[in-house]
């Protein structure tokens, strides 16, 4: 159960830190041959990434023990999954905005 919750805390973090250097890595390279398809679409991915960490967090979370944290760790586990997948949402949505050569 402790691994559920280990995995639900630090699946968000790396999914938005893998969002933000694999969209720098993009501006290295030709921007043109990048296109105005990958920002997006790897913003879904990561937003899916936020997604599954809700879903193992969830069983964890609706538990009703009292003599362990596990149920409260899924609670905030969740919380951080809709706070990173929020931050990954408004910088997908400056990708479509602002031109990929700009």
């Amino acid at each position: 159960m402790k691994a559920r919750v280990g995995l639900a805390l630090a699946l968000p973090p790396v999914a938005w830190y893998l969002f933000e250097v694999g969209l720098g890595s993009t501006l290295v390279g030709p921007c043109a041959a990048v296109g105005r398809w990958l920002g997006p679409l790897w913003g879904a991915g990561s937003l899916g990434a936020c997604a599954a960490a809700v879903a193992i967090a969830l069983p964890v979370a609706r538990r009703t023990q009292t003599d362990s944290a596990t149920p409260w760790l899924g609670r905030v586990a969740i919380l951080g999954a809709g706070i990173f997948a929020l931050a990954i949402l408004y910088q997908a949505l400056a990708v479509l905005i602002v031109p990929s050569c700009a």
